[in-house]
């Protein structure tokens, strides 16, 4: 029993790669410090540390 066409198989591995490819642009351009911090800081106010 096939659960994927070939079609659907491309647009799935379509999609990771453009998402690895934006996350390695965001990572580039520093973004990720940024994010992380902001990350830190929702967290620490959510549970009242911050």
């Amino acid at each position: 029993m096939r659960f994927w066409k070939k079609s659907d198989r491309f647009w799935w591995i379509g999609g990771t790669l453009t998402g690895i490819v934006f996350l390695g642009m965001g990572i580039a351009s520093g973004e990720l410090a940024d994010i992380w911090r902001k990350a830190v800081m929702i967290c620490m106010e959510c549970i009242g540390i911050g």
